[in-house]
């Protein structure tokens, strides 16, 4: 197999392959954790908003922007057809990934003595499979029925 046949099954073609749709969302979950770190860091540090105020709201920044690229390039089969009940769907599945990441990031920060960054460094390890795993076989998988 060519070097642009892999890079054209890994980027571009459709695929229900876990494997590759995992290498996606490796990207997919990237681009969101940089919205969603970018803006803890700028309304903790410049607006003045606690940490875990500033946590929620680019976390919901951050999951926008997954489920708007997830569904364009890392998932193309879909088990709920109406958008705005899977967005909502896409979105239970964050809150609870929200209730991790808040809960890791009070662990971390006010349990251990580790820097707010640092935990939500941590909290985003761990919220990352919980989101891939949750949405792949509930929202994404041709196999499960609505």
């Amino acid at each position: 197999m060519s070097k642009s046949s892999i890079l054209k099954i890994l980027f571009k073609d459709k695929t229900s392959n876990t494997f590759i749709q995992l290498f996606r969302y490796g990207f997919v979950g990237g681009i969101a954790f940089l919205v969603d770190f970018v803006f803890l860091y700028c309304l903790t540090e410049f607006v003045g908003l606690p940490y875990l105020v500033s946590a929620a709201i680019s976390f919901i920044l951050g999951l926008v922007t997954n489920y708007l690229l997830s569904t364009v390039w890392v998932f193309n089969q879909r088990v709920v057809t109406n958008r705005s009940k899977e967005f909502i769907v896409f979105s239970v599945i964050g809150i609870i990934g929200l209730g991790f990441n808040e809960l890791i990031m009070w662990f971390g920060s006010s349990v251990l003595p580790l820097y707010y960054l640092l935990s939500k460094i941590i909290s985003t390890v761990f919220v990352f499979f919980w989101n891939f795993f949750a949405r792949k076989y509930i929202l994404f998988n041709k196999t499960t029925k609505q």
